[in-house]
């Protein structure tokens, strides 16, 4: 019983260990670079304000790739819209696309 406490234990920890190794912190970045307007630059120093769940599984899933965002999306306020309204963070307008877009 104890080794099996014990095996749980370090299981466990490991999979804890994993899951800050994967996340998006300050310091990090996550490139997206599949998109017309350039490649997008997901910034941990500029979100490390927001907690995992803010946006994790909603609206973006943990696996990276798995949302493929328009800009129809951001003008109804889905994906990056739901935070990047002009009150929350800045807005997603003609004068700040090149802040997350990189050509």
């Amino acid at each position: 019983m104890k080794q099996l406490l014990i095996i749980v234990f370090a299981v466990t920890l490991v999979f804890a260990m994993t899951a800050s190794v994967f996340a998006v912190g300050p310091g990090k970045k996550l490139e997206f670079a599949d998109g017309a307007q350039g490649k997008v630059e997901f910034s941990g120093d500029a979100h490390k304000v927001n907690k995992c769940n803010d946006c994790h599984p909603d609206p973006f899933k943990m696996k990276k790739g798995t949302a493929k965002i328009t800009k129809a999306d951001h003008v109804a306020g889905k994906f990056c819209g739901k935070c990047h309204d002009g009150k929350k963070a800045f807005a997603q307008d003609e004068a700040n696309c090149g802040k997350c877009h990189k050509k």
